[in-house]
């Protein structure tokens, strides 16, 4: 089993930044992928990023590439997701998940554990 716990959502303005956290527990990670997913009211569960564990790379939607950096912190056992230029339509609930295997997932099916998430709201 995988722990996943959000952190770091909160209320920000049009251009501001926010960092969210994620710490995982549970298992050895060197063989899973983590990713970010954000839910608005009404929508579907959409995929932001997703970095490898063991080597660190990156993948992003397209919609946030530029904008949003997925990184991870083995040491703390932590995944990060540092949003900058933020902008109302991104205010949503966020969710940490993670998924076996060394590749990336951008489907909400590809990943068997998820956080509880995180509110975003970006004020205009």
């Amino acid at each position: 089993q995988v722990q996943l716990v959000e952190s770091g959502g909160g209320l920000v303005q049009a251009g501001g930044s926010l960092r969210l956290s994620c710490a995982v527990s549970g298992r050895t990670l060197s063989t899973y992928t983590m990713g970010w997913f954000q839910q608005a009211p009404g929508k579907e569960r959409e995929f932001l990023a997703a970095v490898n564990w063991m080597y660190g790379s990156t993948y992003y939607a397209d919609s946030v590439k530029g904008r949003f950096t997925i990184s991870r912190d083995i040491a703390k056992n932590t995944v990060y997701l540092q949003m900058n230029s933020l902008k109302p339509e991104d205010t949503a609930v966020y969710y940490c998940a993670a998924r076996r295997g060394m590749e990336y997932g951008a489907r909400r099916g590809d990943y068997g554990y998820w956080g509880q998430g995180t509110q975003v709201t970006v004020s205009s």
